[in-house]
């Protein structure tokens, strides 16, 4: 086992491993790692009431927000929009003391996965409930912050969208405490990392433009431009461009304005769709039309030379 003192070093633990709380004296058996991120480190866990993630932060003050936003999330009126909160404990060994919580370990599909093997149409699906629940959220007085398909899943029956990772939440009118730079509009020259509901939904755009086959865009030069041009050009944005768009520009207050909108250009979709369908095929009945007249000219041209050969050379 090797203790995590800082952000630089890691800490692990062999599968079987026990870890007991000093205080409630909950039993946790290791299965697996999770993953970690600049604020603590995640294990798949089993306890008597099932399996758990359990995360261990950098320090105790760390380990002390977190579980205020879980509690916060409680409290938020409907559906849970973080994971559960089980526990809260330390766990002592031989030189440290860690601070670590037990919370609900949420089963899913990583978000670009589930869109992968779905079809690219089940994004808007997503976003929608997405952006309802950051509506939730931010009239709660809280920014996700480190908003990013790492950070969502989508469990099974129904399909739902579940955020993972709390670390980066943050009270509204503070600085963002933890972003990733492809989500961040600081990053892009898009804004400062003021937490607003703007930031949040710069996010989502931004979630739109990754799971286009799940590729990142460099940033480039002009990375304004080079990233408006993206959307515009790319035949499976280009249907939402002005959504994506104002967002990016923080055109959008509130997320519930956002979802109006995105509702409104899902449902003119089908409309553009069905014109430039009828279009179509009219120009291929006006070529069918056209191409039958030349065959028909075609015959009449060869039964009339036949019928000057008839006349001329055997009558």
């Amino acid at each position: 086992m090797e203790k995590r003192l800082s952000k630089k070093q890691t800490i692990k633990f062999t599968p079987g491993s026990i870890i007991v709380g000093k205080w409630h004296k909950k039993q946790y058996q290791i299965i697996r790692s999770l993953g970690f991120g600049a604020r603590g480190t995640v294990f798949l866990a089993h306890c008597e009431h099932g399996r758990v993630a359990l995360k261990f932060g950098f320090d105790n003050a760390g380990v002390t927000s977190e579980v205020n936003v879980l509690n916060k999330f409680s409290k938020v009126q409907g559906e849970s929009l973080g994971p559960s909160l089980y526990d809260v404990d330390d766990w002592v060994t031989r030189k440290e003391v860690y601070a670590f919580y037990a919370m609900e370990y949420i089963s899913g599909s990583p978000l670009l996965e589930c869109i992968r093997v779905k079809g690219f149409e089940w994004t808007t699906i997503f976003i929608l409930q997405l952006l309802k629940d950051l509506g939730r959220l931010h009239e709660a007085g809280w920014v996700f912050g480190d908003l990013k398909p790492d950070n969502l899943v989508v469990t099974s029956s129904p399909l739902k969208v579940r955020w993972l990772d709390v670390g980066g939440t943050t009270p509204i009118g503070r600085s963002i405490k933890e972003y990733t730079e492809f989500f961040d509009r600081g990053y892009w020259g898009f804004g400062t990392r003021k937490a607003e509901p703007s930031y949040d939904l710069f996010s989502v755009a931004m979630i739109f433009v990754n799971a286009t086959d799940g590729c990142k865009m460099e940033k480039g030069q002009d990375p304004e431009k080079k990233l408006i041009r993206h959307i515009q050009s790319h035949r499976k944005l280009a249907p939402y461009a002005d959504v994506i768009t104002q967002a990016l520009y923080g055109k959008f207050s509130t997320a519930g304005q956002m979802r109006r909108a995105l509702l409104e250009q899902i449902s003119e979709t089908p409309s553009r769709a069905r014109r430039i369908s009828k279009v179509r095929m009219i120009k291929r009945k006006s070529k069918r039309k056209a191409e039958w007249k030349g065959t028909l000219l075609l015959v009449g041209i060869i039964l009339l030379a036949y019928t000057l050969y008839v006349a001329l050379f055997i009558m």
